[in-house]
């Protein structure tokens, strides 16, 4: 009988513990603030991609939009900045195209890579030099 009795209140005890840490880590401000940042950077490379690659009204999987048909997408902290990956597509008959798109502290862009055999793309990537066109 008092080994149950333990038992229960042993239970009890551990239970109460998770619950706390739980509500700690899901409430911690920290976290959240991280998260925004992260959803932040995700929205601004999806700008930069439409912007630098000149794509009119493009389908893109990104951290926000994730779907692993069509492959895993990442978003990095680097140095204050951010590495973020992802795929897109012109349109519905076209191939996904992979991309990574890497900023600084002050959001701007050090590298811009797509995995595109675009000619238009390729003649971009020759005038500029923070975007490169991987065969």
């Amino acid at each position: 009988m008092n080994h149950r009795i333990g038992s229960y209140v042993f239970g009890i005890a551990v239970g109460l513990l998770v619950a706390w840490y739980a509500y700690h880590w899901v409430s911690n401000p920290e976290r959240l603030e991280e998260r925004r940042r992260q959803e932040d950077a995700v929205l601004q490379a999806r700008e930069l991609l439409i912007e630098r690659a000149g794509l009119e009204g493009p389908e893109i999987v990104d951290p926000l939009n994730p779907q692993r048909r069509v492959g895993k997408v990442y978003i990095y902290p680097n140095e204050g900045g951010w590495e973020v990956s992802g795929y897109y597509r012109r349109d519905e008959d076209d191939a996904w195209h992979p991309y990574l798109i890497v900023t600084d502290v002050e959001s701007n862009v050090i590298l811009i890579k797509v995995g595109d055999e675009d000619p238009a793309l390729a003649a971009l990537a020759e005038a500029d030099p923070l975007f490169e066109v991987l065969p």
